[in-house]
């Protein structure tokens, strides 16, 4: 089910994660500091639960859920959001509401790296890792 997203993944080129940042709302200074961390992505699946832990120096995050049910998540931005996380076409689908708004973070495995597009209204952020 999900074991092409298992491993460790480090982070090697993002484009537009600035303006991604600004349309969730997110401050100046948390932008800046989001910018330069290079984080890991760490994913494993133990039985119907997917775990998908992000590591840098600036913040630590971790999600554990069952596709297709919704879950409570708190974001490395503090946001308090409902996440329901579906695999459609080998991507992993991952999206996030709260107060009216909402974004999408599409998790797919090409060529060995992990792509990973995060998008809000008509800002698309792309983030590309490698298997560390």
């Amino acid at each position: 089910m999900c074991e092409q997203f298992v491993g460790i993944w480090k982070l090697v080129s993002s484009e537009n994660f600035d303006d991604y940042m600004k349309e969730l709302g997110v401050g100046y200074a948390t932008r800046k500091i989001a910018a330069v961390a290079k984080p890991n992505v760490v994913i494993s699946c133990k039985g119907d639960v997917i775990t998908i832990k992000t590591e840098s120096t600036f913040k630590n995050t971790e999600i554990s859920f069952k596709l297709g049910e919704e879950f409570d998540e708190t974001t490395a931005d503090d946001r308090k959001v409902k996440s329901t996380v579906t695999l459609e076409n080998g991507s992993l689908n991952h999206v996030q509401k709260w107060d009216g708004k909402q974004t999408t973070i599409k998790r797919k495995v090409a060529d060995g790296k992990l792509i990973v597009e995060c998008s809000m209204n008509n800002v698309v952020c792309t983030r590309i890792y490698e298997k560390a």
